[in-house]
Order: structure tokens, then C-alpha cells, then sequence
């Protein structure tokens, strides 16, 4: 028997299944507000929350609540926050976004555990016992997304009240078909997040491989049979005889004092052309410059310090604006591409300083010697490393295209299925 359909009301969506209800979000939920607190409130240990940051995390499928989401608080924060307690089945959704293509993100309780929702977020709890895991993929298609979208207000974060998300409405099939849809959803996403996750295992051992040539390389020259010497650098180790060991301050001008800080409100955008860096490379494109040269930006604060995630040495050429968060650097007699290989090569754990906030100052940076090969083989290893490192890049490229194939898919298929466009048999 042929799938009876009915007007859903909403032009871009169509038809919807003849048995499936339209309600008001706010006919199904209650909602509410997180704790009240800030990051300098967390602790390692505590009662467990789940606050705004974790909700736009790169890593939340909003369907499931994993460990690695959970923040912790001490029981000050949460002694008279009884109406932020979570249970299994309630949503946490930030109440603020900068990226309205993923505002109305959530975090779905699906277990039951002590939880708190968190600062800048807002609490959903059911009203009604249906079947919330398909709820967890409704939210995390445009059916939804787009109600929100169209109702917040803002320039660069966009605010998202408990009135904006009480006026969307949820697309409601019978229980049964709840069951079969998260069911179904629940087996093909996850395998889609396997296979993602082999691909992105893959892209980390493909960098790590990258950074070992680099390394290799920049410390030990392309000549096999080159006589060596001891460095005295625990991770430079031996290096070619007539090679040097020089310190950073000696190799390059630092031109820090042509960098500015700038808000994002002060970004103007009227002829976005110029690069906007910071430390993790570019993040904008606004109307300025403060740098009109050929330098290599290194970053001086953050993270990816310690953790080397993301490459840490950016080249910048021509007419560009730097921010504080990053140190200038232009060789003096050395090649530029050469050097930019041995400053992403060099280990600076020595030399930075914080540990919530790690920091490579100035100063540290010019005390950190690198090695040094004369300028022809400088030129030589600059273009084999730019060769190897090319055909790297294109590896972990075709395993980044295939993430998102798989991210794409994902998100076709559960709108698909919670849309009733596709019937679950």
C-alpha cells in the first residue's frame, strides 16, 4: 500500500507522511537555563556539567552524551541549581552561536548520569514520553536549524533565547515509526562515524609521518654518508659536521612591532581583501594591512604549543594584517623556505612558559637555536621536503574530502528519515 502524504506547511520542506503531527516545540518541552558560572570555576573533579563550548564542539554528534564532553564544577556552583539538573532523555542547546549554519546544535542525555547543563546553554525536558533519541536527530537537521535561524538577532554572535526556541515547531511521527527511525538512524550513523573516525586516525598517522621527515631532514641533510657531530639538543641530536647550531635571534629580524590587535568589531568588510592572521594562521579577510613583506608567522600563545595540532610556522607574502598572537619573522641571509621547515621542525617545550594558557615569548622565541646547513643544501632540502610533504598533503586532502562525503551523507540521510522522506521497512 502506496505512503499517504499531507502539506507540512513549510514550502521548502513539502509533503510529510499523512500520520505524522506538526506540534509547538513548547507543547513537548519545558525549558529552562544552565548554571551560572565561568571557566575559571573548573575544576578536575566535581559534579558533572556540559556547558556552551562543549555543545559547539567539533567533536558532539548531538546525539549522545560522551565523556569527553563533560566539564566539572565544585558543589558551590551547583547547590541551589536543582532546575539545571539533567536526566536521560533531557537536551542542553547553547544559547548563543557564531555560526548560525550550526546554531540549535544540542547535546542529547542518553544515559543516566549526575549532569548539570552549563553556562550559556538552555535545558529541554519532555513533556512528553515519545521517543527523544529521534528528537536528537530532528535537531540536528535544517528542519529545525532553519527556525532558528530565522528568528535570531546579532551581528557576530547570535542570540538564542528560550522564547525563540518555545516558537519553533517539531515534525511528530507516531511512536512506533520514533522507534524505527532512531533505530535505523542510530545503525547507519554510526557507522558513518566509524568510518569517519578511520579516516581521521589515518590523517593524524599521515601528519605525524609528515613531522618525522620534516625533523629528520632539517637535522640530518639529505647526504646519508655525511660525517656527523653532536648538537647538544636533545631533539636535534647529531647534525652534519659542517653544519651549525644558531640561535633564532641571530637567524631572523623579528618585526613583532608591526603587529596589532583588532576586535572583530573593527573588522570592516566593506573590500575584505588582506589575510587576517593569528596564531593558528588565517582566520578572516578584512580591509586592512599592518604587514607588507615575506615573513614567517609563528604563534606565541595557545594550545597548539604543546599539542602541535595544527602547523605551528605559517608563510605570509605581500599585504596582510597580523595580530598580537603571533611573532614576525623575516631570515636575514638564510632561505625562507628552508627556515619556515626548521622552525615547524624545532621543539620549544623548554621554552614555553603557562600551562592554562601556554605562552612563547619574544624572548623565549630568540634563545631557540635551530640548525643551520649551508645555503645550497638549504635550497636542496627546502625542495625535497616541499615535494615529499606536497604528496602528503594530497593523502590526508583525499581523506579530508572523504570525511566530508561522510559527513554529508549523514546529514542527508537523517533528514531524509526524519522528514519521511524515506520510510524505514
Amino acid at each position: 500500500m502506496a505512503r499517504e502524504y499531507k502539506d507540512s506547511g513549510i514550502e521548502w520542506i513539502g509533503l510529510i507522511p499523512k500520520e505524522w503531527r506538526i506540534v509547538p516545540f513548547k507543547a513537548y518541552f519545558t525549558t529552562g537555563k544552565g548554571l551560572s558560572f565561568t571557566k575559571a570555576d573548573l575544576t578536575p573533579q566535581g559534579h558533572a556539567v556540559v556547558s556552551y563550548g562543549q555543545v559547539h564542539s567539533k567533536v558532539n554528534t548531538g546525539t549522545r552524551l560522551d565523556d569527553f564532553l563533560l566539564r566539572y564544577v565544585p558543589d558551590s556552583i551547583t547547590a541551589n541549581g536543582e532546575s539545571s539538573k539533567m536526566n536521560k532523555g533531557d537536551f542542553i542547546i547553547a544559547d548563543t552561536s557564531e555560526d548560525l549554519e550550526g546554531c540549535g546544535n544540542c547535546v542529547y542525555v542518553d544515559r543516566d548520569i549526575e549532569l548539570y547543563a552549563g553556562y550559556h546553554s538552555v535545558t529541554a525536558k519532555p513533556k512528553v514520553q515519545d521517543n527523544n533519541k529521534f528528537f536528537a536527530y530532528y535537531f540536528q537537521t535544517p528542519c529545525w536549524r532553519s527556525q532558528i535561524r530565522s528568528r535570531v538577532t546579532g551581528i557576530k554572535v547570535y542570540s538564542i533565547s528560550q522564547s525563540i526556541i518555545n516558537q519553533t515547531w517539531l515534525f511528530v511521527p507516531p511512536l512506533l515509526i520514533q522507534q524505527k527511525i532512531a533505530d535505523y538512524l542510530d545503525k547507519v550513523c554510526g557507522e558513518a562515524d566509524e568510518m569517519i573516525a578511520l579516516q581521521e586516525k589515518m590523517i593524524e598517522e599521515l601528519k605525524a609521518y609528515k613531522q618525522s621527515i620534516i625533523t629528520e631532514v632539517v637535522t640530518k641533510g639529505l647526504n646519508p654518508n655525511a660525517p656527523m657531530k653532536n648538537s647538544g639538543i636533545d631533539w636535534i641530536g647529531e647534525i652534519p659536521e659542517h653544519w651549525e647550531i644558531i640561535k633564532i635571534g641571530f637567524i631572523f629580524d623579528n618585526l613583532d612591532y608591526l603587529r596589532r590587535p583588532i576586535s572583530a568589531e573593527q573588522r570592516e568588510r566593506n573590500n575584505p581583501q588582506y589575510n587576517y592572521y593569528g596564531a593558528s594562521g588565517i582566520i578572516d579577510k578584512i580591509d586592512h594591512y599592518n604587514v607588507d613583506d615575506k615573513v614567517l608567522l609563528i604563534g606565541e600563545d595557545g594550545a597548539n604549543l604543546v599539542t602541535r595540532n595544527l602547523p605551528l610556522v605559517y608563510k605570509a607574502e605581500g599585504k596582510f594584517w597580523v595580530n598580537n598572537h603571533a611573532h614576525i619573522l623575516k631570515p636575514k641571509f638564510d632561505d625562507y623556505n628552508y627556515m619556515a621547515f626548521a622552525l615547524e621542525a624545532a621543539n620549544y617545550r623548554n621554552y614555553i612558559t603557562g600551562s592554562a594558557q601556554p605562552k612563547l615569548s619574544q624572548e623565549n622565541l630568540q634563545a631557540v637555536k635551530l640548525p643551520v646547513p649551508p645555503i645550497e643544501e638549504q635550497c636542496q632540502i627546502a625542495s625535497y621536503l616541499d615535494s615529499k610533504c606536497s604528496e602528503i598533503d594530497s593523502l590526508i586532502a583525499i581523506k579530508q574530502q572523504k570525511i566530508t562525503e561522510l559527513k554529508e551523507y549523514k546529514k542527508s540521510v537523517i533528514y531524509e528519515y526524519v522528514t519521511g522522506k524515506k520510510e524505514v521497512v
